[in-house]
């Protein structure tokens, strides 16, 4: 008899499960924060070299017939759709709500998966991390969490510095630890080189005695963060690693619209020498930005992953109802 339309997850962690969110909420109404929603389905999407969105025709949904190619998204973080309402005068505001991503699947992954996300105006790259090593160390029970910049890593696991490194020194660290994957070693590949150091060298060994920030990242790594003007610039992103499992990433966030056009530009033009389809450039969160976003930090966090944490799982299997293969 086929039993796949049981849950994967037992009944005891799906409670579990909704106490940790009940948690979650408490924390965030206890600190002055309220509770939004908006949009899974937009015309906007993050412009990111490496999240590939679900696309779906909007005359599929709206139900008119057009021979228009304008296509809708299916969100893979409410950013864009909170950062309107951190522009239109919401100060503290948090969202518990579904992502979606292509081709994320594993131990670690689904490609729809249960994200919390915050903006707190006024808070910089200091406030946002006190305010997620607060979070983490009251949901998990954890010590006081530690906090290194990418850096800092780098030097006390792999000897190097990823800042001024050669590419052919990181290819080096790679192959002395026995990873041997054909890349190109041109300076336009150093992101995908930290990449992988960084995923497969350094992450595993993180956060068994506490949670550990990371913090100070490349520019090039920015994304939505401010860069930071020093002898070499850093990038005010910040993420947490709980039991070599990376559970959040938060920005200082970028307020220049012009900034982010550039950014979007940019990263479209690597996504095509990927193979990968463009993706909107021009959106409403540009127009919010360009009316006035103000100084805030904000920060993402994978709900599925903190309970798995939190339960002593192995796999997000356990930590929700019906993955993909059930769903």
């Amino acid at each position: 008899m086929n039993d796949d339309y049981l849950p994967s997850a037992q009944i005891k962690a799906l409670q579990g499960r909704a106490d940790i969110l009940r948690q979650l909420r408490c924390f965030f109404d206890d600190r002055g924060f309220f509770e939004v929603e908006t949009p899974l389905l937009s015309h906007d999407i993050v412009v990111d070299r490496h999240l590939h969105p679900v696309s779906i025709p909007k005359n599929h949904v709206t139900g008119v017939d057009s021979n228009s190619n304008e296509m809708l998204w299916l969100q893979t973080s409410p950013e864009f759709g909170m950062k309107r309402l951190v522009a239109s005068g919401a100060n503290a505001i948090y969202q518990i709500c579904k992502a979606f991503r292509q081709s994320e699947t594993g131990e670690m992954h689904n490609p729809e998966f249960t994200m919390l996300e915050w903006y707190r105006v006024g808070d910089n790259l200091e406030t946002g991390m006190d305010l997620l090593a607060d979070l983490i160390e009251e949901i998990l029970g954890q010590p006081k969490t530690k906090r290194v910049t990418y850096r800092q890593v780098f030097s006390q696991y792999v000897g190097v510095d990823p800042l001024g490194c050669a590419v052919s020194e990181l290819k080096s660290v790679a192959l002395e630890h026995g990873i041997n994957i054909d890349m190109p070693s041109e300076a336009s590949a150093r992101d995908d080189w930290l990449n992988l150091i960084l995923s497969q060298l350094i992450e595993p060994k993180l956060g068994f005695e506490g949670g550990v920030i990371i913090y100070d990242w490349p520019a090039s790594q920015a994304a939505l963060a401010l860069v930071r003007q020093e002898e070499v610039p850093v990038a005010e992103r910040f993420e947490i690693y709980v039991n070599g499992v990376e559970l959040a990433n938060g920005y200082h966030e970028l307020i220049d619209a012009d900034e982010l056009a550039r950014r979007n530009s940019v990263v479209n033009q690597e996504r095509l020498k990927d193979g990968q389809p463009l993706l909107p450039e021009e959106s409403r969160l540009l127009q919010a930005m360009r009316s006035g976003l103000p100084a805030c930090s904000g920060v993402a966090l994978g709900v599925d992953r903190l309970v798995m944490l939190a339960l002593g799982l192995q796999r997000i299997e356990d930590a929700i109802a019906f993955p993909i293969g059930r769903a």
